[in-house]
């Protein structure tokens, strides 16, 4: 089993191995005293790994109580979201106990932000099921769900007490969702691990699971700290988010957010490269998308993708916020005013 430490104002470690999910309880029983814990999964996921999880922390001495909801980016919402904090007053969860996300990056972001607001906040715990909430977002404390106008607009930072991921839960994957993990991975080693990059050109990722996964921590930590509330080079880890965000809302989620994030990717780095800021050809990027089996065009024009993108989060006032590559695994920020983002859109969109 590998270890990452996360020396946060609040420090937690990643663990990281194979079949550690039936040691679940166990080691949350290193970092907090049984008690009561809200279950927090959906309806694909808690079918396969709920009643291992359940097991080991029954043993180790916490009541669990499982909270399962529909399976789907559709079920990160407001009305999902009040559904888990009734669930946890129910439940009787007062603010000595603790709430557990078992599955991918919707579980993460829905249970953590339940977490966050409970009683004015609960600590919680993430054991991550998929690759891309293993590489992603179960590290770094960003808890969110969606509105209508657009994806983890209302959220809180809400750092884990300890994240678990059992590598072995991937074979459960499909190769899309394995995919989605991929594009993360890709976007880490870009902005600042080139062998991480070259590591996603070649089928050696895949073999080695518990190493990629930890290579990505090792990234996703370094902007994490000194940046926990994504006010400086943290935002490098929106690299393809931008437009990707963009894409995935404007598709209904019909498109996976790995799918989103490549296709932002391609059209970020291609817009940078026009506008003279950017170092990087989109052919290396391309290279690595394909390697994954991930998309990298946009069924969607430039004047959707600006509307929509308008109203993202990373924009401040009359600017906006984009990440852009000096060279693979040199990232940087840069700051576009509302007009020159408009070419930015239109100049990556149109290929």
């Amino acid at each position: 089993m590998r270890t990452v430490d996360i020396p946060v104002q609040t420090p937690y470690q990643v663990r990281i191995g194979k079949g550690i999910l039936a040691r679940g309880g166990e080691l949350l029983h290193l970092v907090h005293a049984p008690c009561a814990a809200a279950v927090i999964s959906d309806s694909n996921v808690f079918p396969l790994y709920g009643p291992t999880l359940l097991e080991g922390l029954e043993k180790a001495g916490f009541r669990a109580f499982p909270f399962v909801f529909p399976a789907g980016e559709e079920s990160k919402n407001l009305e999902v979201f009040g559904r888990a904090e009734a669930f946890m007053i129910r439940s009787g969860l007062t603010r000595a106990d603790l709430a557990v996300t078992l599955g991918g990056g919707v579980a993460g972001d829905l249970g953590g932000f339940a977490a966050a607001c409970f009683q004015r906040g609960i600590p919680f715990v993430q054991f991550p099921t998929s690759l891309l909430c293993a590489v992603d977002a179960s590290v770094g404390g960003k808890t969110a769900v969606d509105l209508p106008e657009g994806k983890n607009m209302v959220g809180a930072f809400h750092q884990p007490s300890l994240v678990v991921c059992d590598t072995g839960c991937f074979a459960t994957l499909d190769s899309l969702r394995f995919a989605d993990g991929a594009a993360e991975s890709i976007k880490h080693g870009l902005i600042a691990d080139p062998k991480l990059f070259d590591r996603m050109l070649s089928p050696a990722w895949r073999e080695d699971l518990e190493e990629t996964v930890e290579m990505n921590v090792l990234v996703k930590r370094s902007f994490v700290l000194g940046d926990e509330k994504d006010r400086g080079m943290r935002q490098l880890l929106n690299f393809g988010h931008t437009l990707g965000h963009a894409v995935e809302s404007l598709s209904d989620y019909r498109l996976s957010h790995g799918q989103a994030v490549a296709i932002g990717m391609a059209a970020e780095a291609r817009a940078a490269r026009k506008m003279g800021f950017g170092k990087v050809h989109e052919k290396e990027i391309l290279a690595a998308l394909r390697a994954c089996g991930l998309p990298s065009q946009s069924p969607f024009g430039a004047e959707e993708i600006l509307e929509k993108a308008l109203r993202d989060k990373k924009r401040a006032g009359n600017t906006l916020t984009v990440g852009a590559l000096a060279d693979i695994g040199q990232g940087f920020l840069k700051k576009l005013t509302l007009e020159e983002f408009d070419a930015f859109v239109r100049l990556g969109v149109e290929a």
